[in-house]
């Protein structure tokens, strides 16, 4: 099956090929100049982007997914450095969690206050309509 398709794909590309050359013998000498310019010019782009290519380093991702900088690191520094966004984000959930308390504990520690200090008989904290009492609009 494989050396089926291989065929038909050769078979194709010759008749396109012999097609293409057909055509070029039939082309005006300007446009065969300009596409002769044309294609120097995109080979010494491709020249050039290959060269610079070489000359920066490249960076690979590793099977674990890290990011490799080309021997910049040494393999343990490669595995702490995946580690640490999941530290950062661990700390930072763990610090969004103290805030929470410290604002609940703050509120819970103002109501306290409030009714403490409020003008309130001491049989009221056994009533039990005490939580509508609570819910009253204050003045």
């Amino acid at each position: 099956m494989f050396s089926a398709l291989a065929s038909a794909q050769a078979r194709f590309a010759e008749r396109a090929l012999a097609r293409l050359n057909e055509s070029a013998q039939a082309l005006s000498p300007e446009i065969a100049e300009r596409l002769r310019f044309s294609r120097e010019s995109a080979l010494q782009r491709a020249r050039t982007v290959r060269a610079a290519k070489a000359a920066v380093p490249s960076m690979g991702a590793t099977s674990s997914g890290a990011l490799m900088l080309s021997g910049w690191l040494p393999d343990w520094g490669v595995k702490v450095a995946s580690i640490l966004p999941l530290l950062a984000l661990v700390a930072g959930l763990a610090l969004i969690q103290h805030a929470q308390t410290e604002a609940q504990i703050s509120i819970a520690a103002e109501i306290d206050a409030d009714l403490l200090t409020d003008d309130l008989p001491p049989r009221a904290y056994s009533d039990a309509g005490f939580v509508e009492y609570l819910k009253l609009p204050k003045d």
